[in-house]
């Protein structure tokens, strides 16, 4: 026999994950109530859809902007999708917002994803990772793994799609996105960004 679910447990389980009505009920009635395992469930699903998504081409979107409390870091961001129906939305235009907000809070953050870095970039952060001081008695092996897992490390810490959501710290920016091609049904991707920060690069000389 099926548990009774709530209508409110239902709307709360749409609002975490962008499901339908009915998706968000059939998980819970699987789960036996547990918001949880309901949540994990449809997440699975909705980033299975999204990963399928994720090939189309995006040229449509907006440009939005976030500018900080106080107006000394400002962001530039460039959020694209399929359609101008899903890029007029509200779920849209606050992921962009809310993607903006990110990047303003993210000081250490330049890149989109890995595949936005620089060879030189990454080159340099190999060559400052191979000389350090700590590796060098390491057998070569050794010494291989530890560079590959500091500059996989590294190179996340500098792109955005990596970062724990400021909003929900469980869920990176990845995720987060996916869920959101999940609900809008179109794939959707950060083409670029630009922080600008009040008096930097001003010479004074």
């Amino acid at each position: 026999m099926k548990i009774q679910i709530s209508p409110h447990c239902v709307k709360e389980l749409r609002v975490k994950t962008g499901a339908g009505m009915m998706d968000c009920k059939k998980a819970l009635q699987a789960a036996n109530g547990n918001m949880e395992i309901a949540v994990e469930t449809l997440r699975k699903k909705g980033l299975a859809s999204a990963d399928k998504k994720s090939m189309r081409s995006a040229t449509e979107g907006i440009i939005d902007s976030y500018i900080h409390i106080g107006s000394r870091i400002g962001v530039l961001i460039e959020l694209n999708c399929e359609t101008d129906f899903v890029a007029r939305r509200i779920e849209f235009q606050k992921l962009a917002k809310d993607l903006a907000m990110q990047v303003a809070a993210c000081q250490n953050v330049f890149y989109v994803s890995i595949q936005h870095i620089p060879q030189h970039i990454i080159d340099r952060e190999i060559r400052i990772e191979s000389e350090r001081e700590d590796i060098i008695n390491k057998s070569p092996e050794m010494k291989d793994k530890i560079i590959k897992a500091r500059i996989d490390k590294r190179l996340k810490e500098m792109c955005l799609i990596y970062q724990p959501f400021i909003k929900d710290q469980n869920i990176v920016i990845e995720d987060l996105i996916k869920q959101n091609i999940a609900l809008l049904g179109e794939n959707i991707k950060v083409r670029r960004f630009q922080r600008f920060l009040l008096g930097e690069k001003i010479d004074l000389n």
